[in-house]
């Protein structure tokens, strides 16, 4: 007999399904799905994890937030406390009737960590029985078989990397929360948190949308024309392109005459690089562009890894590998109805050479591995198509495009004219995220002359800087080494969490965020500062590579930390009269509805723990109104189109839409439909 022990239920039956040369059955101990087979006359039995099945944490005497010395707790050891009961008692009891244990845990650094939690609960019960490790990046037949014919062993650096980051993650939280939940008095479920890479993420935002504050819009002017020929209107903008001075647009104006003489063309060919496969970083900008959080696009993506129809999707890796059967993947995708015509296409090709980005050892960049069976949900199929036709792309030819510039002159002032149509669509056409946008001008000769129609001024003014969207988050935390390719997500996700920034498709940060984040700059906290993470990370991957021990890493982490909050506890007062401040403001949802009370409503909760708007000058104002107990409140600059009171948006997980703060409004109904429509799509998924 022989054990496997996968990461997931889902990957553990896939496995078995994939090994085993007849029937698969499944039953169950303490709830554990456990997934037994034969293969070449040999029982096997899969036990699957749930991920991690020890949390880290600090020994019980440091579980009370109040009284906890902080800088004993930054000196405090960490423990490995178990968390899957039920899932432990079972490896334990099956230790017990085996000498060798595979591990098919995801191949990267948690992954390891997680085989490494299973083996020391293995080894409890038997300590001599032999630890192996199974290799993939797709949960394929052919991977699954390739990889349990090799088996190699655990890596012990790579999990002890993983966990000298838990541990600095643990220490560095706990810490910095508790501190700024004590000096606020914010305990229980709405504590402030902060981290050794959420923070500096978040100084990011603030730092944004503090230059957008500052930011003095300088008013310009363009002079546009419109030309025709043989009936056809194009637009032309003056050479110079912005005028900082009305008065020298103006001038352009008078010397409008009837006709334009095209005094140059300028034509040439542009090729338009086709994209490089996707590793994760630029699948979750790809993704976030599509309206997914990135969140719920790597979740999306694991999923559809654990049902065996894409590559593993935490890689920093940009090149497929030479063992990739490319031709072999464009084949399974002919079947896909979506994609049949555009692979069909590929797959006549001679010869197939993808583009390339930045090779690293890591697994392949993200790609399909194989046609789903089932109906996919709406969003797991956009995921997966974004996927395949970013892997068609990358097989695909460049695009060229042919652009054209007349410089047209109206009397001495030049007007350019820019034209651009495409001779190639080339991967464009299989890509459709990144639009193939084409200006036609009319056949144009120099020295002819061609009709002015009309000649207007624009005024315009200068941009502030753009807020980050997650795509540009995501983009900027790995050029500064903030996080890793696994954790970005979930750092952005924590972010919304704990209400410190909001929006779609723009990232705003909320009163609070910036209290924080000028508090801890005002006490030059180097937490804010991306190079301390970024250096912290370099240490991890030395571990990684066997060049420093987890404990020194870790200790060097602490003497870090230990730094900081001298400086922090020493201004405690003054930091947290500023934090309360800007709580309160952050409450203040909209001025009362009474005519005759000059308070504000903010959010309060009642001593059921039910959430209600009330008013600041109660008890003289006892105006209050209930709210929906689930997803966050965002107050909205409109009235309500029915009975005029203001409104909000409520914003959860997998929604978000607005309604009036009168419970009696047409828009309560409404929220009830929405409710319901939320319900009935998770039970579909």
């Amino acid at each position: 007999m022989k054990l496997i022990v996968a990461e997931k239920p889902i990957a553990a039956k896939r496995i078995a399904e994939l090994l085993a040369e007849g029937k698969v059955t499944e039953e169950r101990i303490n709830s554990v799905p456990i997934y037994r087979f034969e293969r070449n006359n040999e029982q096997y039995v899969v036990i699957p994890l749930k991920g991690h099945i020890k949390d880290v944490d600090f020994p019980k005497r440091f579980s009370s937030w109040i009284g906890t010395d902080l800088k004993e707790l930054i000196y405090s050891d960490v423990e490995y406390a178990e968390k899957e009961k039920g899932i432990i008692a079972v490896l334990k009891e099956y230790a017990k009737k085996f000498n060798v244990a595979i591990f098919a845990t995801d191949y990267d650094r948690e992954g390891e960590s997680i085989a490494l939690e299973a083996l020391e609960c293995l080894q409890e019960a038997n300590p001599k029985i032999e630890a192996k490790r199974a290799v993939f990046s797709a949960i394929t037949k052919q991977d699954i078989e390739k990889a349990f014919s090799s088996l190699t062993e655990l890596d012990f650096n790579l999990a002890n990397s993983a966990n000298a980051r838990r541990e600095i993650d643990l220490i560095w939280g706990a810490v910095l929360t508790r501190y700024l939940s004590i000096i606020t008095r914010k305990l229980g479920r709405e504590f402030l948190s902060a981290g050794r890479v959420q923070s500096p993420t978040l100084a990011l935002i603030v730092d944004r949308e503090k230059e957008i504050l500052a930011f003095k819009p300088k008013p310009y002017w363009e002079v546009e024309a419109i030309f025709e020929k043989n009936g056809q209107k194009f637009s032309a903008l003056h050479k110079q392109g912005r005028f900082w001075e009305k008065e020298k647009a103006l001038a352009v104006l008078e010397s409008r005459q009837p006709f334009g003489k095209v005094a140059k063309i300028t034509v040439k060919k542009k090729t338009l690089k086709r994209p490089e496969p996707f590793n994760t970083t630029s699948f979750l900008r790809a993704a976030t562009s599509l309206g997914f959080s990135a969140a719920r696009a790597m979740s999306i993506a694991e999923e559809l890894y654990n049902l065996g129809y894409i590559s593993y999707p935490r890689t920093d890796n940009a090149a497929y590998p030479a063992t990739i059967n490319l031709r072999a993947i464009v084949e399974k995708l002919t079947k896909y109805g979506p994609l049949a015509s555009d692979a069909s296409e590929i797959l006549a090709k001679e010869k197939l050479i993808p583009s390339k980005g930045k090779a690293t050892k890591d697994h392949p960049p993200i790609h399909p591995v194989a046609v789903p069976k089932e109906k996919l949900s709406k969003n797991h199929e956009k995921i997966y198509e974004l996927i395949c036709r970013r892997f068609l792309a990358t097989l695909s030819s460049d695009a060229v495009v042919e652009t054209m510039s007349a410089e047209i002159l109206v009397g001495k002032e030049p007007f350019i004219a820019r034209g651009q149509h495409y001779l190639n669509l080339g991967w464009k056409k299989v890509y459709p995220y990144s639009q193939a946008s084409e200006i036609i001008l009319p056949e144009l000769k120099e020295g002819e002359t061609i009709k002015l129609l009309d000649m207007k001024i624009h005024e315009k003014e200068t941009k502030p800087p753009a807020r980050y969207s997650q795509s540009s988050l995501i983009k900027t935390m790995a050029d500064l080494g903030l996080g890793t390719k696994s954790t970005r997500h979930e750092i952005i996700q924590k972010l919304y969490a704990r209400g410190y920034i909001k929006g779609n498709k723009s990232i705003v940060p909320n009163r609070i965020a910036f209290a924080v984040i000028d508090s801890l700059e005002k006490h030059q906290c180097i937490i804010l500062k991306p190079e301390m993470t970024a250096n912290l990370e370099k240490e991890m991957d030395e571990i990684a590579l066997g060049k420093r021990t987890k404990d020194s890493v870790v200790d060097d982490s602490r003497r870090m930390l230990s730094e900081v909050m001298e400086d922090l506890l020493k201004n405690r007062a003054t930091i947290g009269q500023e934090l309360r401040k800007a709580l309160f403001e952050d409450k203040k949802q909209f001025p009362c509805t009474d005519p005759n009370c000059d308070g504000s409503l903010v959010l309060r909760k009642s001593k059921a723990g039910k959430r209600f708007l009330g008013c600041t000058n109660y008890p003289k104002c006892k105006v209050t109104y209930p709210l929906p107990q689930k997803g966050t409140i965002e107050p909205l600059e409109e009235k309500c189109e029915y009975c005029g009171m203001p409104m909000i948006r409520v914003k959860g997980k997998r929604y978000s839409f607005k309604m009036c703060i009168n419970p009696n409004c047409k828009t309560k109904e409404e929220w009830n439909n929405r409710i319901k429509e939320r319900n009935n799509a998770k039970q579909q998924e």
